[in-house]
């Protein structure tokens, strides 16, 4: 993949390439260890290989910042020496302005710097080099800098000595911030440097005192704008916020959050509410939902089309893909059926099935019921029925008539199979 010859008129893609690689690293989702996923493919590639040097020669020669640790195991008479930075950017009357900043826990005091034609990339970069100048300025004997950003936490712990020894070039183009880069590096060769990766957006419950610090210099970083500002912003948001309601199926508000956000799509949950409430597709759908069909009656009669599911998983002859479960769903209030192939039944393969199968094309539903197997009684299923707001009723074992909509379809879908595949589908059992 990164193998490709770029022209030699695109100066700019050369020069921005180890950039790509740093946000490409910082957004990649890590995949499982036989089948490497993009950040692995990006580790094994020479820019981004784990930079430990064996040489002490070389070791003394090096331009680079040490690992912190986290700020809760600093010593108090370390703290003093602590900062976190962060960078921030957006378009205020049409130009790009960006935004760098630094918090001081112990001081409880932030600084700030802006300017004009940037990104938010550059802006992380000028609030590491604001810190670096206080420090040097006030004469510290060292600095650990606490930072969010991917990209300069892998560029201080290695890519900057990689950069420096090459002439600040890569393939022969310079890299992107050059300056910037050589600044932080003259700083790095004279200040004892350790930086920190601090985990982003993580929720209050969970959150510890360097979280909260983070939020304070991410807070310090925003840009203010102006009310007009905000108007073009808001109507930015909700075209974005229309794409993805359209675009994932006319979801329910934290389905389509949940869509955009595995797209790397920043939505607001009241965004996405506005385009629902004003959505006329949505409206009709739901006019139709309150047409009471013939087949309702029962234990089912306060439901209306979508809101209740059984679902269960078959066993079936394994595919060419080695898929040899099946995950069904069925409908409470039609007897629909859906179906979802999976090669083994756990949790991790019960949740998509549901989003796919069910959320995306049905809406969320308001019950799930479910046996007491452990693919659907554990603590992963429980935190994402929680998160979606539905009822999750496990079955009284041994009590057929409690699943009998999706017993009869699961019965349904074997004796047509058993008609199809014949000697084969009776080998492997049902």
């Amino acid at each position: 993949m990164f193998k490709g010859k770029v022209p030699s008129t695109h100066h700019a893609t050369n020069a921005t390439w180890s950039k790509w690689i740093a946000l490409i690293t910082q957004r990649a989702r890590t995949g499982n260890p036989n089948r490497p996923g993009i950040l692995e493919i990006i580790k094994n590639w020479p820019e981004g290989e784990t930079f430990g040097l064996t040489d002490e020669k070389e070791q003394e020669q090096v331009t680079r910042a040490e690992e912190g640790p986290p700020y809760n195991q600093l010593p108090a008479e370390e703290t003093h020496n602590a900062l976190f930075t962060d960078g921030s950017c957006r378009i205020v009357r049409m130009n790009w302005k960006w935004k760098a900043a630094i918090w001081s826990p112990t001081r409880q005091v932030a600084q700030a710097t802006e300017g004009e034609g940037g990104s938010s990339q550059l802006a992380e970069l000028k609030a590491v080099q604001l810190a670096l100048d206080i420090a040097g300025r006030e004469k510290w004997p060292k600095i650990y800098l606490y930072t969010d950003s991917w990209m300069v936490a892998n560029a201080l712990w290695g890519w900057l000595d990689r950069w420096k020894k090459a002439n600040w070039q890569h393939r022969g183009k310079p890299i992107w911030a050059a300056d910037e880069w050589k600044d932080i590096a003259t700083w790095v060769e004279k200040l004892p440097v350790k930086v920190r990766h601090v985990d982003a957006h993580v929720p209050n419950s969970r959150a510890n005192e360097e979280h909260r610090n983070n939020k304070q210099v991410d807070q310090a970083a925003k840009i203010k704008v102006s009310k007009i500002d905000l108007d073009w912003q808001h109507k930015g948001e909700l075209f974005l916020a229309r794409w993805a309601h359209d675009a994932s199926g006319h979801q329910g508000r934290d389905a389509t959050y949940k869509w955009a956000q595995d797209r790397w799509v920043d939505l607001t949950m009241d965004c996405i509410s506005q385009v629902i409430h004003d959505c006329e597709t949505c409206a009709a759908i739901k006019q139709a939902k309150r047409v009471k069909p013939l087949w309702y009656g029962g234990r089912w009669s306060k439901y209306k089309y979508g809101e209740a599911w059984q679902i269960d998983y078959i066993t079936l002859p394994q595919t060419c893909q080695g898929k040899r479960y099946v995950l069904t769903m069925v409908e409470a209030t039609t007897g629909w059926l859906e179906t979802y192939p999976v090669p083994h039944a756990p949790a991790q393969n019960t949740i998509p099935g549901l989003e796919k199968q069910v959320l995306w094309r049905h809406g969320t539903p308001e019950r799930i019921e479910s046996d007491n197997g452990t693919h659907f009684k554990n603590s992963l299923i429980n935190t994402w029925a929680r998160e979606h707001g539905n009822e999750w009723v496990y079955h009284i074992p041994y009590h057929a008539p409690a699943a009998r909509k999706v017993e009869q379809c699961n019965s349904l879908l074997k004796t047509t199979l058993n008609a199809v595949g014949g000697e084969y589908f009776q080998e492997l059992g049902d």
